[in-house]
């Protein structure tokens, strides 16, 4: 169990992240035709994971922002934003936005990206959603960099992340 904040409130996830140099867990989240993708779709790229709780809150939006103008410049890289939100909502901020270089995910149909990744809160007012957290991964799937976001009101460590991707 991850012990975390919101605005200096303790709540608490599931758990930890995958391990660093471990295989990323598979996982089958819903894109925004309501297709299904697994993390087999990405295989041969390096893939950031930017987990939150809602695109509806600032910070949330914030990172999606952020990850769309850091990964323009990188090849062979993908983002994929994954919350619960339904895929209308995740269309409609994007759209709204002009976001057009991440990809958004949804976890909604079952909850299982965030039981396996240990991100799904336990406690507090934020249950069942996903909490902060970024996950990077190389072109086999294999985990180079995690980030639990301690409070969930701050945002992600956007330059190590970065890094992680051009050191992995």
């Amino acid at each position: 169990m991850a012990s975390l904040t919101l605005h200096g409130n303790k709540i608490s996830s599931l758990g930890s992240l995958p391990a660093t140099g471990n295989t990323a867990p598979d996982f089958n989240l819903t894109k925004g035709d309501l297709s299904a993708t697994t993390l087999a779709d990405y295989k041969g790229k390096k893939v950031v994971l930017n987990i939150f709780p809602s695109v509806d809150t600032g910070t949330c939006a914030q990172s999606v922002r952020q990850f769309n103008k850091d990964v323009a410049a990188l090849d062979n890289t993908v983002v994929l934003c994954i919350s619960k939100d339904l895929p209308f909502a995740q269309a409609r901020f994007c759209g709204a936005e002009g976001i057009e270089n991440v990809e958004m995910l949804s976890d909604f149909r079952d909850g299982n990206f965030g039981k396996s990744y240990g991100v799904e809160f336990t406690e507090g007012p934020l249950v069942p959603l996903h909490s902060r957290a970024v996950v990077v991964l190389n072109e086999s799937g294999n985990v180079l960099y995690t980030e639990q976001v301690g409070e969930i009101a701050d945002e992600p460590n956007y330059k190590a992340a970065l890094e992680a991707l051009q050191n992995g």
